[in-house]
């Protein structure tokens, strides 16, 4: 049977979208590893201090945040919740762009693809803000040490334990449900327009929030930038 012309149209774009994906993953993690590398410091004892993620920069642990200390935390969550979540979001944005194609071929309106990505990514990059916040607060309070792990067993006890019972809860049931079947998402949550593309891709990151947000506390104990955990 030939090819229709639909076809090889929605092959091609799902490989571009595919591409795309793997790209920004991949650089997402090319800087978290590096990142992780930087922060090292070849075992040198950092007590008393804390660095500054990016710029292989040590200030005493008292001096209080600024606001360029601030945004390259949030940097760095947020690149690292790219590089964790954008392969878990691929099939459901790929499955958007064949429904766009299809949409398109037919001569209705849609959003381009891109616009419900960053719906879902503006999701995360909420989540990101309030890791900063959090790791900040874990910092004054002496809760966190120079490499951005747990100081205290009893902190870090009850993260582990909460992240457990979370995950036989009815809210992170309720959640993944919606996230791991893009088909019935889109059919539920289905919004026109360019506004709509993006209050799906937030509303679908939201769903993926619920499922994996209280796993990423577990960053805290084991270490922000433990890549055997961010893996």
């Amino acid at each position: 049977m030939i090819e229709s012309a639909l076809d090889r149209v929605l092959r091609r774009d799902r490989a571009v979208v595919a591409a795309a994906l793997v790209l920004i993953a991949a650089a997402a993690w090319a800087y978290t590893v590096w990142l992780a590398d930087s922060m090292r410091m070849g075992g040198m004892d950092m007590t008393g201090y804390r660095m500054i993620p990016g710029l292989d920069l040590m200030l005493p642990a008292t001096e209080p945040w600024g606001l360029g200390e601030f945004c390259f935390v949030f940097i760095m969550w947020a690149l690292m919740m790219i590089g964790m979540m954008t392969p878990s979001v691929s099939p459901m944005i790929l499955l958007y762009a064949r429904v766009g194609r299809q949409a398109m071929a037919q001569d209705k309106p849609f959003a381009p693809t891109v616009w419900f990505a960053g719906g879902y990514l503006l999701a995360w990059g909420a989540f990101s803000i309030f890791a900063t916040v959090a790791q900040w607060g874990l910092e004054r309070a002496a809760l966190l040490t120079p490499l951005m792990e747990s100081a205290s067993r009893i902190v870090g006890g009850a993260v582990l334990i909460a992240a457990g019972l979370y995950q036989w809860s009815p809210l992170k049931d309720a959640c993944l449900n919606r996230c791991r079947t893009p088909l019935d998402f889109l059919l539920a949550e289905w919004r026109e327009g360019l506004h709509g593309a993006v209050a799906m891709g937030m509303r679908h990151g939201v769903f993926c929030l619920g499922c994996c947000g209280l796993l990423m506390a577990i960053l805290f104990v084991a270490g922000v930038m433990n890549l055997f955990w961010v893996a």
